[in-house]
């Protein structure tokens, strides 16, 4: 019986994910495969390597500093990205808040990262690197368009996974026996289109299909979403929703408001257990 959990996306968001991996981990629940997108899977490697509240260390010290996030960050030409690149992906794991290498090595299952590839328009899915320490993967996953550069891997052009695979359920079902979803938006949530197309076509009109991936995308993860929820109530996946982000941006700062959400998190996964454990064992 193979178990998978899959993480969505959302920037600062998907505190609340980290909290439902560490009440997982406290819970002696570990999948055998793990797969994440763009903050889903950077946090979300957290909880392969067993360290729980690492990630909430990380966004409580950093979030309001401006080397971890902010236009300063942008508009340097060595960076080109809102949040810090170096900072964030190799100067904190590396350092500031230790990443156990080790562990995340030592893991026997299967850890994937989502990104869109720019010349398709679709998703491609990565294995996340054990022993990387500059991150390019997650770092291409977490590459939220005009916000970040285009990163390359093995030839192709990446950026955030969100825009070909938000939550890549089907993905973790064509692997898996029994599958847990963690979404970052409440049940009640549709995405609305893009205000920023005009600027989406002129960056990336090099990349017809790209463009084409982004005009579609609030209706294809809104109908996803609607898919994935009848999926769950065929009884073939568990879904894990927050009730609500309590007001948490993609680029959120108040390190309160991350705390709450993050703590929501691990309360929902703590007065579930029981059921994700009866379903995981089948």
């Amino acid at each position: 019986m193979r178990t998978g959990l899959v993480l969505e996306g959302g920037a600062l968001r998907a505190i609340f994910s980290s909290g439902v991996c560490d009440g997982l981990l406290e819970g002696g629940v570990m999948a055998d495969y793990v797969i994440g997108v763009s903050a889903g899977i950077a946090y979300g490697v957290s909880y392969v390597s067993k360290q729980p509240r690492r990630n909430l260390e990380v966004v409580t010290r950093f979030a309001p500093d401006r080397r971890y996030m902010g236009l300063r960050n942008l508009t340097d030409r060595h960076n080109r990205s809102y949040f810090g690149l170096e900072f964030g992906f190799s100067t904190i794991p590396n350092e500031l808040v230790p990443f156990d290498y080790d562990a995340f090595a030592a893991f026997p299952g299967e850890v994937e990262a989502v990104v869109t590839n720019l010349n398709t328009g679709k998703a491609d899915y990565l294995p996340v690197p054990r022993r990387d320490r500059e991150s390019i993967v997650l770092q291409a996953s977490c590459a939220m368009p005009l916000l970040f550069p285009i990163f390359e891997i093995g030839g192709q052009p990446y950026l955030d996974g969100g825009i070909g695979d938000a939550i890549p359920w089907r993905r973790a079902l064509d692997k898996c026996d029994r599958v847990i979803v963690v979404l970052t938006r409440p049940r009640g949530y549709r995405r609305r289109p893009d205000k920023v197309m005009k600027l989406i076509r002129g960056r990336y009109r090099d990349y017809p299909a790209f463009v084409e991936a982004m005009e579609h995308r609030a209706e294809v993860y809104n109908r996803d979403r609607a898919q994935l929820f009848q999926a769950e109530r065929e009884g073939r996946l568990v879904v894990i929703a927050p009730q609500s982000t309590l007001g948490v941006s993609r680029t959120e700062r108040d390190t309160e408001k991350l705390r709450l959400l993050w703590a929501a998190g691990y309360q929902t996964a703590i007065d579930r257990l029981e059921e994700i454990r009866d379903f995981l064992q089948g």
